[in-house]
């Protein structure tokens, strides 16, 4: 099962992460990222893809600027109604930290001349380690590729924005964020956490 890793890592009597279940949506493919301050900050990027979201990490979040090539650890497939979860993952737990959605939409596989369905395009080209699409999200629009990382750990790829319209020379996910949003509290609430731990 695509979801087994996923459920083996939670204990759902202390989270409030939805369970390991397979769905699609029924129109077009969608994507969410997510803001997680656990041990570190990071956002995960999560693509819809044969009923569950394929996942990775990615430390530095994802950029408009095609210079950047981003680090994207790839992790356990992810359920698809994860696509709506925000809010605190209890310490001792999985993941421990706050999440907040930073952006959604739908996506597309770039290439589409292919004579499979979208899902077939993606599903296959994720299997050849490198995916090529179009986001129509908010914040992220038009095409990016995930790239597996050659001799490396078999779950590094890298997340680079393609030179198109909506390419930025400088980008940088952490520049719109809300001082007052969930995340950005959480983080400040345990750095004078830690600094009033710190005086005598």
């Amino acid at each position: 099962m695509a979801l087994k890793d996923y459920n083996e890592k939670r204990k759902f009597d202390k989270t409030t992460e939805p369970k390991g279940k397979t769905k699609k949506s029924e129109d077009k493919l969608i994507f969410v990222i997510q803001r997680h301050a656990a041990s570190r900050l990071h956002y995960d990027f999560r693509l819809e893809m044969d009923g569950v979201l394929k996942s990775w990490a990615v430390p530095k979040g994802p950029s408009l600027n095609p210079e950047d090539k981003r680090l994207a650890m790839m992790v356990e497939d992810h359920p698809y109604d994860y696509k709506d979860f925000e809010g605190n993952i209890p310490e001792g737990n999985y993941g421990a930290g706050q999440v907040e959605i930073w952006d959604s939409g739908t996506y597309e596989p770039l290439d589409d001349t292919s004579k499979l369905s979208d899902e077939k395009e993606l599903l296959k080209e994720l299997k050849d380690g490198s995916l090529k699409f179009i986001l129509h999200g908010k914040k992220l629009k038009g095409e990016f590729a995930l790239v597996k990382m050659k001799n490396a750990e078999n779950n590094a790829w890298l997340l680079i924005k393609h030179k198109d319209k909506f390419a930025e020379e400088k980008y940088d996910a952490e520049e719109n964020v809300s001082p007052k949003s969930l995340v950005s509290k959480f983080i400040e609430e345990k750095k004078s956490l830690k600094s009033s731990k710190k005086k005598p």
